[in-house]
This record gives C-alpha cells, structure tokens and sequence, in this order.
C-alpha cells in the first residue's frame, strides 16, 4: 500500500519516473527526417518520442508517473563546480530544442507531471522524486538506459531499459557494472565519464576501479587507506596509489559530479505527483500542430482518458488516471 513502507514489493504501489530527454535524443537520432510540423520544422523527435510514450502508457497503465527532462544544458549546478563539465557536447540545435519544448507540452497536455529545473538535470530531479516518494511506501521504476541512474536503486526498485527490453534492480547493478548499485557514484568517479567529460582518475580503468571499491567499499575508505592499495593483487598496483595521491582532491571533485542530487525541487507537495486530467483543447492543438494521423491522435486521446464523442465533446474513459 502506498502508505506503508515496510509493504512487500507485490503491494507497494509503483512509481514511474521516465529519463525523458534520452528517449527524444534517440528518436532525433533514429527516427528519418521527413516529419515537419505545420510550420516546417522537424518533428522526428517528437514523434518518435509520443510512440515510446504511447507504448509505455499502454502497456504498464500507471497511476503514478513523472516524465523528467533535461534544461539545465549548461546551466546545471554542476557547471559551477567544474566548468568543464559537458563541454564536449555540441549545443542542441534549434531544430531539436522546439522539439523538446513539444514533448513536454504533449506530457502536460496528458496529464502527467513534467519535471525540469534551469539548475538541476534529470537524473538529479528522478532521485528527488524516488527519495520522496520512497518513505510513503512507492517502489520505483527508472525508465531509462543511463548507468548512472543504477546509483538510485534500493530494495525493490528497477531500472528498465526499455528499448531492450532489460530490467534489473539493486542486485543485478554488479552483474553490469562490477559494483554494487551504492558504489556506482565511487565507481564513475574513479573511471570517469566520457560522455559528461569527467576524467575520473588516470590510470584507473573499469576492472581497476572494481577491484578498489570491492576491497575497500567506498571511495572513502579507499583514499584514507591509500597505504594499502600498493599491496593488492592488481596489476600496477604501486601506481594506482601515486596516482590516487596524486589526484586524490580531483577524485573527490569527480564524486560530487557523479553523484545525483536528490534535494531538487519537484514542483509538487505531496509524496508522488498525482495524474492531472488532461487537457483535450492542448492535446487537439498539438496533433494538429504536429501533424499526428489518425491513428496517434486516437491513441493519445485513449491515454489520456478522453474519449472523442460524435460531436467531438470529451468524456472520461475507464483508463486509471
């Protein structure tokens, strides 16, 4: 039951928090550039993202779901930290920003909570709501592919890839990573992340990293006993230990960087954001914006709870809201 926290998982009540923004980057990327809005613009992304929505929503009918986005692109408060951080990645073009923009106007315009926050990214705004909703008696359900959200999951939460079609919870984190799920922050931070332009510790490789936080549990431990590590089984070993002296101070800076947030604000006040109802004359708009067939614009109607009448007026459906 969604009040008690001490509930099995079968009776805890799922909550969904969707990595939004990875799910509309791959559409972009996957689906073929021959969508245009009413204007002209683009619109792959956008509706190779509705159609994973849709999917979603149709199979799993949950009562509870946030749909997270990414707008701290370069304002995060991690770029105060460190600069750096992302600087790798081309800015998104204009093309796929509008595109972005519409994917969180269709979300609202079902009904469903939208979180995005100028200073905190999606990963960090998924954990608050996770921390939040846990104490209450919810199990979470992470939507998405991202190694570093696997840092979040606890007793009966899970992760899930959904376009391969993979789930796995706090125990099956190590069979992945070759670190327990409360490690992957540690692990990341020695490692690095290429993709966010961390640099981790050099020298430090995935097996290495491994090994240390097996021997020693946390990053933590692992720098007060440094002493220790040139004595260890591990190929390089001496080294390792310079280089973690070395670095010790950026080994710590990285861990602040990999580590989610889980203090974000979310935009609601009680444990789970409630599904609002729907908004048909939003919804309309955009299909017709958008240029959605028939056949999405149906589906998008169904999930949202409406239900298109002969004269067109919407009424509710036996869907859970």
């Amino acid at each position: 039951m969604p009040g008690d926290a001490t509930a099995p998982a079968a009776a805890r009540a799922p909550l969904h928090l969707v990595d939004a923004s990875l799910y509309v980057f791959r559409a972009w990327h996957s689906m073929p550039d021959e969508f245009r809005d009413a204007h002209g613009w683009p619109t792959n992304a956008v509706h190779g993202f509705a159609r994973f929505l849709l999917d979603l929503l149709e199979r799993e009918r949950p009562r509870h779901i946030a749909i997270a986005f990414d707008e701290a692109l370069d304002s995060c408060f991690r770029h105060r930290i460190y600069p750096a951080y992302k600087a790798n990645r081309e800015p998104a073009p204009e093309e796929l920003r509008r595109q972005f923009a519409h994917c969180k106007a269709l979300c609202a315009a079902l009904g469903l909570a939208v979180l995005a926050d100028h200073d905190y990214e999606a990963d960090d705004l998924i954990g608050s709501a996770l921390y939040r909703a846990r104490p209450a008696g919810y199990r979470g359900i992470i939507v998405s592919a991202d190694k570093d959200l696997s840092q979040l999951l606890a007793d009966d939460d899970e992760q899930w890839d959904y376009a391969r079609a993979q789930r796995w919870g706090a125990a099956g984190v190590k069979a992945r990573h070759g670190v327990h799920a409360h490690q992957v922050a540690d692990y990341l931070a020695l490692t690095g992340d290429a993709v966010d332009n961390i640099p981790g510790v050099g020298g430090v490789g995935a097996k290495t990293a491994a090994v240390l936080l097996g021997h020693f549990g946390s990053l933590d431990a692992l720098l007060e006993r440094i002493d220790e590590v040139a004595f260890l089984r591990l190929r390089g070993a001496a080294q390792v230990a310079v280089r973690l002296r070395e670095q010790r101070e950026h080994a710590l800076l990285w861990r602040q960087l990999t580590t989610i947030a889980c203090d974000a604000p979310l935009g609601y006040d009680g444990p789970v954001a409630a599904r609002a109802e729907a908004d048909p004359e939003m919804l309309d708009a955009l299909a017709t914006t958008l240029r959605f067939g028939p056949m999405t614009r149906r589906r998008l109607r169904t999930a949202a709870g409406l239900d298109a009448g002969a004269s067109g007026d919407a009424h509710p459906s036996p869907l859970p809201a």
